[in-house]
């Protein structure tokens, strides 16, 4: 790990878990716990709003997973997983594609102080493959493009997996997502893949408001999106098959489907040409 990724000093650890943090609120939502009581007071306030925000964390997580294993099968061994949040024992992004590819190479991205001490977990690779991890906020899309071990981790030359799962919708219309998906993607390969999961207030709007109040209480700023928004954010990019759709509905497994309204999350997989 670079200096850059060394672990932060207890002050900074403190500032990171005196407040509600998303990553450690998904945490709590997973039944995960690394999470603090800030972070379960406001997951608990959005919970009352929309009580089935666990199942859409879930089927968010299961969407990722899905994604990830397509994309390997696909012939796709470089993934770059933005924000990647709290490590899940045994079931992050490297394990799955390195199941299937055992010279993916997989960098994490984040910029949680709690995250960043628990990144270790997230260093364990095959020996064939590599992962690595970069401190980095999304909103500063060149600290992360022309980080070094972006540049040394993925092949320059081969197509990139670009993972923005259950990201977008806590960067509001002034903070131009789809300037910070434009930046993010542009020193891609041709055959790059954007992956994005997006919450939307289309099922169920007065839930959502409650939601996003519940967040605002917290400090935390949530933009829903409509289907439309979200299919705009990706731009004329090709979108795979079965296009943006419920993340349930998305190469879904087995022959029962989270009903899309308990969900209220988008996902997409779509390729740069």
């Amino acid at each position: 790990m670079t200096d850059e990724s060394a672990p932060k000093t207890h002050a900074s650890l403190e500032i990171g878990i005196n407040r509600a943090h998303p990553a450690r609120m998904y945490d709590y939502y997973l039944g995960g716990t690394t999470n603090f009581d800030p972070d379960r007071e406001a997951a608990d306030a959005a919970l009352t709003a929309f009580p089935t925000l666990r199942t859409t964390a879930r089927e968010n997580r299961a969407f990722l997973l899905r994604a990830v294993e397509h994309l390997a099968r696909s012939g796709i061994r470089n993934f770059v997983d933005m924000d990647t949040g709290i490590p899940a024992p045994g079931r992050n992004t490297h394990h799955v594609a390195q199941a299937i590819r055992d010279d993916a190479r997989v960098v994490y991205v984040d910029n949680d102080p709690i995250v960043l001490t628990l990144a270790q977990a997230l260093l364990t690779s095959g020996p064939r493959g590599s992962t690595a991890y970069i401190n980095a906020d999304l909103r500063r899309p060149e600290s992360i493009t022309q980080h070094p071990e972006l540049t040394r981790t993925p092949t320059t030359d081969e197509p990139v997996a670009l993972l923005l799962v259950a990201i977008l919708h806590f960067i509001p219309d002034d903070q131009n997502p789809l300037d910070l998906l434009r930046r993010l993607t542009g020193r891609l390969p041709s055959g790059s893949r954007p992956v994005i999961s997006h919450a939307t207030d289309d099922y169920d709007p007065q839930g959502w408001a409650g939601l996003v109040r519940a967040y605002a209480d917290a400090g935390i700023t949530v933009r829903p999106r409509s289907l439309h928004e979200v299919a705009d954010l990706l731009g004329d990019r090709e979108i795979e098959e079965p296009g943006v759709v419920p993340v349930s509905q998305w190469r879904p497994t087995g022959e029962t489907h989270t009903d899309p309204a308990l969900v209220s999350c988008y996902g997409a997989v779509a390729r740069k040409t």
